[in-house]
C-alpha cells in the first residue's frame, strides 16, 4: 500500500532535491500553517482578525500599568508591509532569473500576479475597521517572503540545477486553469465583502455576506485562495509547493471554522444552520 502511494506520488512531483534547506522549509511550512489552523479552531486568533476578541480571556483581564506598548500600523499599511516584499521577490525572479523551462517562468508569473492582486486589493478593494500591530505584520511578511522564495528556489533546483526529469503526469495546464479560477473567484468575493462594509463616518455594522458562493458557505474567498495555491502547486509540481498548499488549506479551514462560529455568535437567530464554513454542502 505504501509502495503504491509512493509510486503514484513519484508520477506527480519532482524528486525532492537533496537540500537540507528545502527539506526543512517543507516541514516548517506545513507544520506551522497547520498549527495556526488548529489555533484558530481553539480560539487563538491572529490579532488583526475581526474576531480576535471573541472568547479571548486576555481581553477581560485587568490591564497592567506597565504593559508594553505595541506599535500599530493602519490596516492598509500593515497589509502592504505583509505583501510587498513577497511581490518584489516574485517580480525580481520573473525579470532577472534565467528561465530555461516554461514551468519556472509560469511559477514566477503566477506568484507575481498573486501578490500584485493582493496589493491592488489592499489599495482599491478592501475596507479597514482597525489597525495591525508591527509584531503581527512582520511575521506575516516573513512568512510570505520565505514561502515565495522557497517555492521559486525549489523549482530552480529541481528544473535547472539538478536537471530532474519532468514528472510523468504533467499538471501545468490544469494548474493554470485552477490558478485563474482561484484568483478570479477570490477577487470577486473580496469585492462582495467590501460592498457590505460600512463607509467612513458611518456606524460600524456587521452583516451576513450575500451573493456568489456566500449563499452556501461563509468563507468562499478562502476556498478560492486554496484553489489558487493548488493551481500554483500543479504548475510547480515540487514537494515544497504541495507542502505549503496543504498547510495553507489546513490553516484556512481552521480560520473559516472560526469565522463561522463568530457569525453564529453575532447572528444567533438569523444565521442559517445549513451554511457551511468552507466547502459547499461538506464543511
Amino acid at each position: 500500500m505504501v509502495m503504491s502511494c509512493m509510486s503514484i506520488i513519484s508520477t506527480l512531483i519532482f524528486p525532492p532535491p537533496p537540500s537540507i534547506f528545502m527539506t526543512a522549509m517543507s516541514v516548517i511550512s506545513f507544520t506551522s500553517l497547520a498549527n495556526a489552523g488548529i489555533s484558530e479552531i481553539r480560539g487563538k486568533h491572529m490579532q488583526y482578525s475581526k474576531f480576535w476578541n471573541f472568547n479571548n480571556p486576555q481581553n477581560f483581564a485587568p490591564k497592567l500599568e506597565k504593559q508594553q506598548e505595541v506599535v500599530t500600523l493602519s490596516g492598509r499599511a500593515g497589509m502592504l508591509v505583509a505583501y510587498t516584499p513577497a511581490f518584489v521577490a516574485a517580480f525580481t525572479s520573473l525579470l532577472f532569473f534565467s528561465h530555461h523551462d516554461v514551468r519556472s517562468l509560469l511559477l514566477s508569473s503566477a506568484l507575481t500576479l498573486h501578490f500584485l492582486k493582493r496589493i491592488l486589493e489592499v489599495q482599491f478593494v478592501h475596507k479597514y475597521s482597525g489597525g495591525m500591530g508591527v509584531d503581527t505584520a512582520v511575521p506575516i511578511c516573513l512568512s510570505y517572503l520565505l514561502s515565495t522564495g522557497s517555492m521559486i528556489y525549489g523549482q530552480y533546483l529541481s528544473s535547472q540545477v539538478l536537471g530532474f526529469p519532468e514528472p510523468a503526469i504533467d499538471l501545468k495546464s490544469a494548474g493554470i486553469v485552477l490558478f485563474v479560477i482561484g484568483i478570479s473567484g477570490n477577487l470577486y468575493h473580496h469585492y462582495l465583502l467590501s460592498k457590505m462594509r460600512s463607509k467612513p463616518g458611518e456606524e460600524k455594522e456587521y452583516k451576513i455576506p450575500k451573493g456568489g458562493l456566500f449563499e452556501l458557505v461563509i468563507c468562499p474567498h478562502y476556498l478560492f485562495e486554496i484553489t489558487t495555491f493548488l493551481g500554483v502547486s500543479f504548475i510547480s509540481q515540487t514537494l515544497y509547493a504541495f507542502s505549503f498548499t496543504a498547510g495553507t488549506a489546513l490553516y484556512l479551514a481552521g480560520r473559516s471554522y472560526a469565522t463561522r462560529n463568530w457569525y453564529r455568535s453575532k447572528f444567533k437567530d438569523h444565521f442559517p444552520c445549513t451554511f457551511k464554513a468552507l466547502i459547499p454542502y461538506v464543511f
